[in-house]
């Protein structure tokens, strides 16, 4: 056994000190441990007065030293005590289970493992880890980082102790859900593998590399402690919980015998027994506690009963060890009697002979034989052994030299003095001999008490054996079956059993956890000659009867109208009878001999005499003697057992779980146990619990609202007498402090709701929030049979809320740093500029919608039931900001608009929510903002108005790249002349698209300018997303509107300047289209264009004005092709009116002719007309490619080469018609030739049709000059110089 030693005193003084600094931080600033000590609300005065007056202040200092040493042994010895009746609930427990069933708590984390966390994701997102991982990946992180790991409402959880690192990942894992729920759908790789891949990469970052392995098993073996305990575990347990030191453990143990099942159960049984006895009295004495009515003081004393009765039924149905169907066929026997109270009644059921039949095993070794002399040393001997009325069995064989065998032989028996015969025999060596002799034989007689080790016993041996001192060495061992108690010899007298005083064998039989039986039993018989029941019976010890002879040391077992006097030869056997038979028959008086009368405690006396001296000296040494034998009926154990739920919890709530209140199953166990054994009331335990669950939660502690629901409604149900198992007695008390913690439960419920974004970040613990919802309207409920209306809870939910979004929009506040700005210098605050102004409130609204998105994630399941409520608060919470924004909005100057992109961030946000969308904070924003938005649009309309003005005035018409397709990088221009700063888009990088666009030219600056304008305020006011339809159909038919105007302006101007610019061509084949005209055909092209995006309207009059303005454009387009086609043309004619010089029978003609001719005979003359001709076709070829390459849209363009090419072909055929009569010109002729064919190859080529191309006009010159053709050469066949109309001829160009 260990001794006490300083150090050990010494640490376990230090221990119990931090532990009560710790009860102190935890219970707000008192010890949790006891009741506080009385404080001299002078203290300050005295304090104050000792510099003055130092003797009073050393005598208070004294008296306050000897108080507080007074408390703590008060303390202390209380503690032990309660230790003592908590240490017996654990050594045989006999009605509560460790439950199996219980939810698994995780392990809490603290702030440093909080650090760590942070620290190790930071290193993830600076990439010092070697997790391979995508950018999504990455990004969801960092969301994880920033909005949870980072948040002060994570820290506050941590701190409290009520986060596991099961919440942190299940926080990330909803997270992630819905982010990989709205990723696209990738062909091969489903969403649920990508899910499982991140959670999977979260654990590696969150185990850490060093980790890796180490984590996954210290939490098994953790969570495998939690879940059931044994013996050994819940004795340290409490030992910690009520700071008791391992010595003072090992001294109670002891002394209690808590590993002696025998005197737990008798203690049990005296305990119970004085239950009943105290009942009686207060049922005699009419002391009652203080009920809601007179009738439950009756009921309370049939409670007490029935309790007790149960715990009697509970203690007898617990299985007797190695107890037989006669065992159970006796529980059923004592279950049909249920009075328990008239123990020793007359009408108890009687316990019959069979009943007590035990069961023996006997183990006999024979060792050896000595002093065999009368057979041969070579014979062969044996020895056979028997129990009477059993088998017989036989050793091995021996020579009779060695007569030595060490066999064993099991026997079972029921006779509790059974008769035990040993034989020796030798084997006959005679042919007629039918047995072996017999050499001698040894009949013993053995008991449970009889020695266990081998001894010589003298044989008996035939007559006339030369073997007279034969002896034999056996060993014979009786075991004591465990509900065998005792046995012995005593002598005994009654007056209904043993009415003869003899010397009997007494067995006391335990036949039942409460039946006991005392029998006497005679040789060779299983079933007992005479039985005593022990029940109702009280043991003791009795001064020697002189009329009696036999027996010296006497005691008796007295009962109502019976007396049985017993006794032994030995002082010490009869100690031993009677402590059996003190714990058999659960007497509350404990038996003292005479002779340690004045050497002991009379009420130390539960110390087994079997235990060493060194214990019981000890358990004297320290005091445990008190603590032992107090008697726990006269404790009041319902104050005990409120200091050990609250040291129990206290213990709980500090330990390394997130148990949110919830004891263990070890921890629930013993206090289920406590509670039934010594009778504390279920109510009071759970007010009990409330009271302290309610003020832990009050200090900041997280605790599950489903546990206070649990206790809350057992309470409830006890006091308005809805119990399950029937109507309960109520005192006075219960009621009280009921409605006193009813009042405390719904403000810190209240509370709690106001607070719910703080008390339940994130939706944690998980169902929180529901649950205290619940538990609200429970505890709104009058009595627990009548439902509470909705109306009402929905009224206290309402009014909380709305305290919430005061709550939330102040911390928000202060967590963006406006109003601590403005506390701490409100000069400087006032004179902020407004884009300052405008930037706080800005970022204001972004945490004012993060919140309300958190809001509706986390916490918008629970007020499922009232969804309306939720938006009443988030309206209330707008409101709130409303004053902020409304402040910084008027501080703005007149026509800024930087605050668009305010309206458009609350704007997104409100319009996606079914129930602000429109509310009264959206109606609020829309009134605030339009007429921002008007006074944009007008003067957005007079600039750009201005710009088509002033721009197509100075317009150079030159080409530009087009800028409609860089849109993103461009900002928002300016409106001219007027001191505005309009909104800017963001910029972006340009996609690689977009680049092959920037090589093509499309109109000029100012129809650029203008389109994008257009474009730019429409996408602009399209962003808004205007959440009222009628004003958001407005603006939209508004800008379409004066799009059209615009274009429609655009387009009359530009058909001037184009005419304009065309009169000022010459006419030759000089003429080259100059790029001026395909800029302005362009703008034409692009605002065919842009009227499908800028001016279309769905239905009425709108599309038939978009209508007008397409068909203005047309009818424009046509102009100008029939503009450019006309002056193409005219080059043809100024062609063709070359060629009418040579018109036969001209002046001009006849002189060409001869001159010709006549220097034909000296020089090669160049062919006339073939410059012309070749002239001519350039001039179409190279203005075809400028057309093409300038102009953007395919279609006018073929429109333009169809008119062109029909046009010429008219224009060459009325030239030969009105030359029907004449024969053309040689020169003539080729010249036409080869226009005419280059032309419809060329116009052929750029993709006129072949219907146009082989028109009547052109069959009609073609037919002509084939004709032409052939006359010339019947005439002069080498004067066309091989040109010729047929398509198989080769020509150079």
């Amino acid at each position: 056994m260990l001794d006490p030693s300083s150090s050990e005193e010494e640490s376990d003084e230090v221990l119990e000190e931090e532990r009560r600094d710790v009860l102190v931080a935890a219970g707000g600033g008192s010890p949790r441990s006891l009741p506080p000590p009385p404080r001299d609300p002078r203290g300050r005065e005295a304090g104050a007065a000792r510099a003055a007056s130092p003797s009073p202040s050393v005598l208070s200092e004294g008296r306050e030293e000897q108080e507080r040493l007074q408390r703590e042994e008060r303390e202390k010895r209380l503690r032990l005590q309660l230790y003592v009746f908590i240490a017996r609930c654990i050594a045989h427990p006999f009605n509560a289970k460790q439950p199996t069933d219980m939810a698994r708590r995780q392990q809490k984390l603290n702030k440093q493992q909080l650090q760590i966390l942070k620290e190790r994701f930071q290193a993830f997102l600076n990439g010092e880890t070697q997790i391979v991982a995508d950018e999504a990946f990455c990004n969801a992180v960092r969301s994880y980082y920033e909005v949870f790991l980072k948040s002060d409402r994570v820290a506050r959880m941590v701190h409290s102790g009520g986060c596991s690192a099961n919440d942190f990942r299940d926080v990330f894992k909803k997270n992630i859900e819905k982010r990989v729920r709205s990723l696209p759908e990738i062909d091969g790789l489903s969403k649920e593998t990508v899910l499982s891949s991140w959670l999977a990469k979260y654990d590696a970052i969150y185990r850490g590399e060093e980790d890796f392995c180490k984590q996954p098993n210290r939490m098994a073996l953790s969570a495998v402690s939690e879940l059931i305990l044994s013996k050994e575990q819940l004795y340290e347990m409490f030992q910690q919980i009520l700071g008791i030191k391992k010595l003072e453990h090992q001294l109670i143990y002891n002394a209690c015998q808590l590993d002696n099942g025998d005197e737990q159960a008798a203690q049990i049984r005296r305990e119970l027994d004085g239950r009943l006895q105290l009942a009686e009295q207060m049922a005699r004495e009419r002391k009652f506690p203080k009920f809601v009515t007179r009738e439950m003081e009756s009921m309370y004393i049939e409670e007490l009963r029935s309790s007790v009765n149960l715990l009697m039924a509970n203690l007898e149905s617990l299985p007797v060890s190695k107890g037989g169907p006669e065992f159970k066929l006796q529980k059923l026997k004592r279950s049909q009697n249920s009075a328990f109270l008239d123990i020793g009644d007359e009408n108890e059921v009687q316990l019959s002979k069979s009943d007590v039949v035990l069961s023996f095993t006997l183990e006999i070794v024979i060792m050896e034989v000595q002093g065999l002399k009368s057979v041969a040393p070579n014979r062969i001997v044996y020895c056979t052994m028997e129990v009477e009325g059993g088998e017989k069995l036989q050793t091995d064989q021996a020579e009779a030299s060695r007569p030595q065998w060490g066999t064993q032989g099991d026997f079972t028996t029921t006779h509790p003095r059974p008769v035990v015969k040993v034989k020796l025999f030798t084997e006959s060596t005679g042919v007629l001999a039918l047995e072996d002799k017999e050499l001698g034989r040894v009949v013993l007689y053995p008991t449970s008490n009889s020695p266990k080790s081998p001894d010589l016993h003298k044989m008996i041996v035939p007559k006339n054996s030369q073997d007279s001192d034969l002896k034999i060495k056996l060993a014979v061992r009786m075991d004591k079956p465990p509900h065998m108690k005792h046995c012995g010899y005593l002598y005994a007298l009654g007056q209904k059993v043993w009415k003869r005083w003899k010397k009997r064998y007494f067995v006391l039989v335990q036949v039942s956890q409460y039946t006991f039986a005392m029998c006497s039993y005679r040789e060779k018989k299983s079933e007992p000659q005479e039985l005593m029941q022990l029940e109702g019976y009280t043991v003791d010890y009795t001064a020697p009867h002189t009329g009696l002879q036999g027996g010296r040391m006497f005691f008796n077992a007295v009962k109502e109208g019976d007396t049985v006097i017993f006794a032994s030869d030995d002082e010490q056997d009869r100690i031993l009878w009677v402590q059996a038979m003190y714990r058999a028959t659960g007497q509350s008086y404990k038996p003292i001999p005479a002779s340690q009368a004045q050497k002991m405690n009379p009420k130390a006396g539960n110390v087994n005499t079997g235990i060493s001296p060194l214990y019981t000296d000890r358990g004297q040494k320290h005091g445990m003697d008190e603590f032992i034998s107090a008697n726990p009926c006269k404790f009041d154990h319902a104050s005990l057992f409120r200091l050990l739920q609250r040291q129990t919890l206290d213990h709980r709530l500090n330990d390394s779980y997130s148990c949110l209140g919830w004891f263990s199953p070890g921890q629930v166990f013993v206090l289920d146990e406590y509670c039934a054994r010594y009778g504390v009331r279920g109510c009071h335990r759970h007010l009990c619990y409330l009271d302290e669950l309610i003020e832990y939660s009050e200090n900041g502690s997280v605790i599950d609202p489903t546990l206070l629901h649990y206790s809350f409604a057992f309470c409830a149900s006890h006091v308005h007498g809805n119990r399950p198992d029937g109507i309960g007695t109520v005192s006075v008390e219960e009621k009280e402090r009921f409605e006193e913690i009813k009042d405390r439960l719904s403000s810190l419920l209240e509370n709690q709701i106001s607070h719910f974004r703080y008390c339940f970040p994130f939706g944690r613990p998980e169902g929180a929030l529901k649950a205290t919802l619940s538990l609200l309207e429970r505890v709104l409920m009058k009595d627990i049979a009548t439902p509470i209306p909705a109306e009402e809870v929905k009224k206290v939910v309402r009014k909380c809320l709305e305290k919430a979004a005061l709550i939330n929009y102040t911390r928000l506040t202060e967590y963006a740093k406006i109003e601590a700005t403005a506390e701490k210098d409100s000069e400087t605050m006032n004179q902020a500029t407004p884009a300052r102004k405008l930037e706080e409130v800005l970022h204001l609204a972004e945490l004012c919608i993060e919140v309300l998105q958190q809001n509706e994630e986390h916490h918008s399941e629970a007020f499922a039931w009232w969804p309306e409520l939720l938006a009443e608060h988030a309206e209330k919470f707008l409101s709130l900001y409303s004053v902020d924004m409304d402040s910084a909005l008027e501080a703005q100057p007149q026509d800024s608009w930087e605050s668009f992109p305010l309206f458009q961030l609350l704007n997104n946000a409100l319009r996606s929510d079914t129930f602000l969308c429109n509310g009264k904070f959206h109606k609020h924003l829309q009134e605030i903002f339009v007429p921002m938005v008007i006074r944009y649009i007008d003067l957005m309309e007079s600039s750009i108005a201005q710009s088509i003005h002033r721009g197509l005035e100075q317009e150079s018409w030159q080409p530009v790249k087009s800028i409609t397709n860089s849109l993103p990088n461009v900002a928002l221009p300016k409106v001219p002349s007027l001191p505005l700063n309009l909104p800017q888009i963001p910029s972006f990088t340009t996609p690689t698209w977009m680049t092959s666009m920037y090589d093509s030219t499309n109109g000029s600056a100012t129809s650029e300018d203008l389109f994008w304008k257009l474009d730019a305020l429409q996408m602009f006011v399209f962003d808004l997303h205007w959440p009222e339809p009628e004003f958001a159909h407005h603006l939209e038919q508004r800008l379409k509107l004066m799009a059209t105007d615009m274009i429609e302006a655009c387009v009359k101007r530009t058909r001037i300047a184009f005419e304009l610019k065309l009169q000022k061509t010459n006419k030759s084949t000089d003429l080259r289209i100059p790029p001026s005209l395909c800029t302005m055909f362009n703008v034409l092209v692009d605002a065919k264009k842009q009227t499908a995006k800028l001016c279309i309207l769905d239905g009425g009059q709108e599309q038939q004005y978009h209508s007008k303005i397409d068909d203005l454009i047309e009818e424009t387009v046509k102009e100008i092709i029939s503009l450019l086609v006309s002056k193409v043309v005219s080059v043809l004619e100024g062609v063709l009116s070359k060629l009418s010089r040579y018109d036969e029978g001209t002046f001009f003609s006849s002189l060409v002719s001869f001159t010709v001719k006549a220097a034909a005979k000296y020089v090669d003359v160049p062919k006339p007309g073939m410059d012309l001709a070749d002239t001519y076709i350039m001039f179409v070829r190279q203005n075809q490619d400028i057309l093409r390459e300038k102009v953007n849209e395919e279609m006018y363009i073929e429109k333009l080469f169809d008119q062109w090419y029909s046009s010429s072909m008219k224009v060459i055929c009325m030239w030969l018609a009105d030359r029907l009569d004449l024969q053309l010109h040689i020169y003539q002729l080729k010249t036409l030739i080869k226009i005419v064919k280059k032309t419809y190859r060329d116009f052929r080529l750029q993709g006129v049709l072949e219907g146009t191309l082989n028109s009547k006009t052109y069959d009609t010159v073609h037919s002509r000059l084939t004709v032409e053709e052939a006359t010339v050469s019947v005439t002069d066949a080498g004067g066309l110089q091989g040109i010729t109309m047929k398509d198989s001829d080769e020509e150079e160009g």
